[in-house]
């Protein structure tokens, strides 16, 4: 997995780490994760030194390659790793909670269950499919637990397993899915957003008096800062990516919309799939002590903090100048409103703020909601983020609340895409 890479840097003293991986895009997608000695992935302008440094190697015909000069490790650095996995469990925590499991196809499965069985948690049901990994992922189109059709076969698994919850990694198992009971909804299961995981995360360790800075990238949701803020905990904003989160000082905990979560930033600075299940399943688990679900811990948050309604436009494009000419429509006319709420501020992200470096991307403040458009960093895709917040008065007024949000993002989806004309 690539949260073991990430660990062995620190845990060996390296001066750089590199995953080959398709992460949890299609095949044909395949490429490498380069991370530095600090253990996080790399940012400029290391990214374009390596480049030039590619670029100057010439045909591979010409290159020397040497028959000796490395050394192959065994299990030592993934035994060290699982030791360190308990230090984001608390001492004495329940540990109930049982889960069906899918690896996506990829490498999780012996990690996270190793993981489990040290913790004393109940062994994972698999999802026999998916356990093993096979790099052509024949049961999926994308390794991606958010693509639609990706967690069918947990969620059949579920329905006859019954368990607490289901957890999903991606392929290289740094990114952590899950899904609840939920008989509102058919099938029975709900995928919750990575957002409502983040906050769920963050609620949690708030709870267990953990203290240091909570950070999020800007295309997360709102609600972490003002976790955060009621905690008395710092809170910083990133740009997209773990590689800006992780830079963060005093680092305690950091996630991203994406499914990422960072738990234990002094063992692992980037975001981890193995540990963040651990933290959820504890989680779930003091919960279910108490009688009560992660989504009625959600309920509890819209109450405190607002109900925060997050979702994504997201358009796959063959010719990437469709997303060119997105953009540059969205720089020359910006919308004044989006479902009949009123634009006001529009932020060009490419020149920078106070606080973030210069990136592709455009921010829209609304009354009572927010919009971030930008071209996405690892596939062919235009990614506009939505959040839409709306007060409740009581627990009375969620499924209202619930419904106004929903309203508005379908409204504000509906208008932006004809204002970028996608």
């Amino acid at each position: 997995p690539t949260p073991v890479l990430a660990y062995a840097i620190r845990h060996l003293g390296a001066v750089a780490g590199v995953e080959v991986t398709a992460s949890h895009n299609p095949p044909r997608d395949n490429g490498y994760k380069v991370y530095l000695g600090d253990g996080s992935q790399i940012v400029p302008p290391a990214d374009g030194e390596i480049a030039a440094a590619i670029a100057a190697v010439g045909p591979l015909g010409g290159v020397v390659r040497p028959e000796d000069g490395w050394e192959t490790l065994g299990e030592e650095v993934l035994d060290a790793y699982l030791a360190r996995t308990d230090a984001v469990l608390a001492s004495g925590s329940p540990r109930t909670a049982r889960t069906v499991y899918t690896a996506m196809h990829g490498v999780g499965t012996s990690v996270l269950t190793a993981a489990f069985a040290r913790a004393g948690f109940p062994e994972p049901v698999l999802v026999a499919e998916q356990a093993e990994p096979d790099p052509a992922f024949p049961t999926v189109a994308f390794p991606n637990p958010e693509e639609p059709g990706a967690m069918d076969l947990a969620f059949a698994t579920a329905r006859r397993a019954a368990p607490d919850l289901i957890i999903a990694n991606d392929p290289d198992a740094d990114r952590c899915a899950v899904a609840v009971p939920d008989a509102s909804v058919e099938g029975g299961w709900r995928m919750l957003r990575g957002d409502e995981v983040g906050a769920l995360l963050a609620a949690h360790l708030v709870e267990r008096g953990a203290s240091g800075v909570f950070a999020e990238s800007i295309v997360s949701s709102s609600l972490l800062g003002r976790i955060a803020e009621k905690a008395g905990l710092g809170y910083e904003e990133t740009l997209t990516g773990f590689k800006w989160i992780a830079r963060v000082d005093g680092l305690r905990y950091g996630y991203e919309e994406a499914l990422g979560y960072c738990v234990d930033p002094e063992g692992v600075r980037d975001k981890d799939g193995i540990t963040a299940a651990l933290l959820v399943a504890e989680l779930a688990s003091v919960l279910k002590e108490q009688g009560r679900t992660l989504l009625d811990l959600l309920d509890d948050l819209a109450l405190a903090h607002g109900l925060h309604a997050t979702d994504q436009l997201s358009v796959r494009v063959e010719d990437l100048s469709v997303i060119a000419d997105a953009m540059a429509r969205l720089r020359e006319q910006p919308p004044t409103s989006l479902a009949g709420l009123a634009v006001t501020s529009a932020e060009d992200l490419s020149r920078g703020t106070d606080k973030l470096p210069p990136t592709d991307g455009l921010r829209y403040q609304l009354e009572g909601a927010r919009v971030i458009v930008r071209p996405s960093g690892t596939e062919p895709k235009l990614k506009c983020y939505l959040e839409a917040v709306v007060p409740v008065a009581d627990a009375a007024g969620l499924p209202a609340a619930r419904a106004r949000g929903a309203e508005l993002l379908a409204g504000i989806k509906r208008d932006l895409a004809t204002a970028a004309g996608i």
